[in-house]
């Protein structure tokens, strides 16, 4: 099956690593792909890349080729992240916050989503690696966008009253750290909006290494007991979680690939996990 985009390894210093979610040294052999190689953590069953490539040198991917996919597919993916806040009713779970409601997506892109949140009336941050993605934002879009990590743009305490963060903690090398610091960046009682690939799905189980998600620029690949449990241990409460994508586009008829992703979803077995998470 088609895989998601992933940038191409140049020569990278590559590390060693326990467990970057529960520091266990121990592992077993996962999904072995081309050129690098997934592992089980034996403690907490963290499914991790390993070696892997040292974060500076990994983050160098994200430049302008990068940009050029974000570009060419940010319709789609404002689209999907939309959909997904409507699976958890964000809109009447965030209804009742005082002025002014501020919003932050990590792994922002261009820009279109707090774009939008901002046309709605939150007070809106981003935050990326790809300067060239953050540039076109504050340039096209008019959107303030930190260009570098989380950790980099060091907010101030209780700053936002939601983090939202797509298809991105699975890039983050030390997974625990990034959820304390969108714990100590929320207000009390704020919420994160988590969504990732779900590596106990019914699609990374049917194609293996195959699985559009097992690509390069992945580091952990999370299921929804694992991370649920990572973000409960991280001071979160969790208060829904919902999956979708039983079948990858083009794998089956429409007839077959409706139910079975009705399915995914009401049984919990859907390629891409999303979490709504209360800072506890």
């Amino acid at each position: 099956m088609p895989k998601t985009y992933s940038s191409i390894p140049g020569r990278e210093r590559q590390e060693s690593i326990p467990c970057p979610c529960c520091g266990n040294p121990e592992a077993r052999p996962f999904l072995p792909c081309d050129g690098f190689a997934f592992v089980r953590c034996t403690a907490c069953s963290i499914v991790f890349q390993n070696p892997r490539p040292v974060f500076d040198d990994l983050r160098k991917r994200y430049g302008e080729e990068y940009f050029s996919y974000e570009l060419s597919n940010e319709t789609a993916f404002f689209k999907l992240m939309r959909l997904g806040m409507a699976d958890i009713d964000f809109g009447a779970r965030t209804a009742s916050l005082a002025s002014p409601r501020r919003f932050l997506d990590i792994g922002c892109a261009t820009g279109m989503l707090i774009e939008s949140m901002k046309k709605e009336g939150w007070q809106t941050k981003g935050v990326d690696v790809c300067r060239e993605s953050a540039e076109y934002g504050m340039k096209h879009r008019g959107v303030d966008i930190f260009v570098g990590t989380l950790e980099e743009a060091r907010f101030p305490d209780g700053s936002f009253d939601v983090v939202h963060f797509s298809h991105l903690i699975e890039h983050v090398p030390d997974p625990r750290a990034f959820l304390g610091e969108v714990k100590r960046i929320l207000a009390p009682g704020g919420l994160a909006v988590i969504t990732t690939p779900n590596v106990d799905g019914f699609q990374a189980r049917l194609f293996g290494k195959s699985w559009r998600s097992a690509i390069a620029d992945h580091l952990v690949l999370f299921s929804k007991r694992t991370l649920g449990r990572l973000i409960a241990e991280c001071g979160f409460e969790i208060r829904q979680n919902v999956t979708w994508g039983g079948l990858a586009e083009g794998t089956a008829h429409p007839l077959i690939k409706r139910p079975m992703d009705r399915l995914a979803k009401r049984w919990g077995f859907g390629d891409v996990v999303l979490f709504l998470a209360a800072k506890r």
